[in-house]
């Protein structure tokens, strides 16, 4: 191991641990384990305050997707806890595109929901005792941060364009500075609201009246029925085996698949012998990305509404086929799907138990809708834009549909003494590099020997859609600027288009807790790419 390398030193506890991108979220959740609580009773409370602390990510209005390792039994759960579309969306109404910001681009929100069936299952101190740290820093006010200022001033002009949402985050009509104190009552009595009633205040209590209320009033499809009818659901993850380890993923609606498939086409492939971040090893992942994101455009839905191929997607003999179209010379200029028969907050927690759980929620875009409805204090998401119009598409927005997710969590075990452990919990924010960048963490880890911190601050590449010389959309592959120059050089001569991104440049902020087979110690890392940190003890 090169220590040299790592910008932070890797966090070493026993009895528990949590990583996340905001500090007090982390400070919270501490808290919680310290004094007796598990791994589900950490994540709720710092769930709360990441809602309170970090708007622009994530909220009560938002979503999330979780995957938990059960040590007890050995056994791993995903929740998907996304929202519908209202009943009365329907393509007739959105005949003109549906709109990016606004009470039009909300779905029913799931969040709430999620943090009450993590909590009949697996929690053990009362929901309103984990709440209380949110609470305190909603009603009380929290000092605003550097990056709390910055996304604030950076969309100043959509926080004014509402001016509900503007009232509601900001402290006596100010924009934060550093240091400032930000106070939220609304959000406050809601999360009160929750702490007294539970999950009914949320989904058909006096929030719901309150919401209802605004949405009718301001030109939103919400009925009473949408957020009546609306569940978490639970089942089983999808997985796939990489070198030895189990790779536990989060089914459709969201794109977890991703992961799983991109895993199985580099498979194939000797990435430790060519060595981590070289030209051959940086080619082959990028075009397991193609090919996999071509195949989520071509299938990817709702599977209460289509049939998603999840079984063939994911076998080993449909990723030896999909390898074949990997040219190791030349990057494919043009990618099809197999044939069958943007703003976010992500953290994970380990507990003395070994018990993990990996955890993602959002409100899709910056401030999400932009929306605030009056007098609760909740920003609603964006996610109904996750949508297609085009009828037939297995995304195409019907009434009650949940749209195509980039959001995913994922979790690794591995087969010890006849039962499946806990190896390494992780994930990011990034809409669609959350994939690409797990697939570089996962290898980092299990192909090239990193520790956590090392895994997470080595150069990082990321692949879409940019602007060619012409104006027109061209594919683009991003790396941060600290990989050599002959690694830029060798990925242009194999045809990629290549573009240089800051030395810290990428759009993610990884974390990661690892479980050392043999001592049961964490080991943590978090993304210098972003202001929090692992902390344990």
């Amino acid at each position: 191991m090169n220590y040299a390398k790592q910008h932070r030193g890797v966090v070493v506890a026993q009895n528990g641990m949590i990583a996340a991108s905001q500090p007090l979220a982390v400070s919270a959740g501490l808290k919680v384990l310290q004094q007796g609580g598990n791994f589900v009773d950490c994540a709720l409370a710092a769930s709360a305050v990441l809602c309170v602390v970090e708007p622009y990510n994530s909220h009560l209005g938002g979503d999330a997707f979780i995957i938990v390792y059960d040590n007890k039994t050995g056994e791993t759960t995903a929740l998907n806890a996304s929202g519908a579309s209202p009943k009365a969306a329907t393509l007739d109404h959105f005949a003109n595109g549906i709109p990016l910001r606004g009470l039009q681009a909300v779905s029913v929100p799931g969040l709430i929901s999620a943090w009450f069936a993590l909590h009949e299952r697996w929690g053990t101190i009362p929901v309103a005792n984990l709440l209380e740290t949110a609470i305190q820093y909603a009603e009380g006010g929290f000092p605003a941060g550097y990056r709390y200022c910055r996304a604030f001033q950076d969309n100043r002009d959509l926080l004014l364009q509402f001016p509900d949402t503007a009232d509601a985050l900001l402290t006596n009509g100010k924009f934060p500075t550093p240091g400032s104190r930000v106070v939220q009552p609304d959000l406050a009595w809601t999360l009160r609201q929750i702490a007294q009633h539970g999950r009914s205040a949320f989904y058909e209590g006096a929030i719901t009246e309150r919401i209802l209320k605004y949405s009718e009033a301001n030109g939103g499809l919400f009925s009473a029925q949408d957020f009546a009818e609306h569940q978490t659901q639970i089942t089983a993850p999808i997985q796939t085996n990489y070198r030895g380890y189990t790779v536990h993923g989060q089914p459709p609606v969201s794109q977890g698949h991703i992961l799983l498939q991109e895993l199985n086409l580099v498979e194939g492939f000797d990435l430790a012998a060519w060595g981590h971040n070289t030209p051959e090893t940086l080619h082959v992942q990028v075009e397991a990305k193609r090919l996999a994101f071509a195949d989520r455009a071509a299938y990817l839905g709702d599977p209460r509404f289509v049939s998603v191929p999840m079984e063939t997607l994911l076998s080993k003999s449909y990723a030896e086929q999909r390898r074949t179209a990997i040219n190791r010379t030349h990057a494919s200029k043009e990618v099809t799907a197999g044939e069958v028969d943007h703003d976010t907050t992500y953290f994970c927690v380990t507990d003395s138990e070994g018990n993990g759980i990996s955890f993602i929620q959002s409100v899709f875009w910056g401030f999400g809708s932009g929306v605030v409805a009056k007098d609760t204090g909740v920003l609603f998401n964006n996610r109904m834009t996750g949508f297609n119009l085009e009828p037939g598409h297995p995304n195409c927005l019907a009434p009650g549909k949940r749209p195509a997710h980039t959001l995913n969590a994922y979790l690794v075990t591995q087969e010890r003494n006849g039962r499946n452990e806990l190896s390494f919990v992780g994930g990011t924010p990034g809409g669609d590099i959350q994939v690409q960048s797990n697939l570089q963490v996962i290898c980092n880890i299990i192909d090239f020997g990193m520790n956590p911190q090392e895994a997470i601050e080595a150069p990082r590449w990321q692949h879409g859609i940019g602007v060619g010389g012409d104006g027109s959309p061209e594919q683009v592959l991003w790396i941060e600027n600290r990989v050599s120059e002959q690694v830029f050089e060798a990925l242009t001569q194999k045809g990629h288009r290549v573009e240089r991104l800051g030395g810290w440049g990428h759009g993610s902020s990884y974390q990661v807790i690892l479980r050392d087979a043999e001592t049961g110690a964490y080991m943590g890392g978090s993304d210098p790419r972003c202001d929090g940190h692992a902390a344990g003890f």
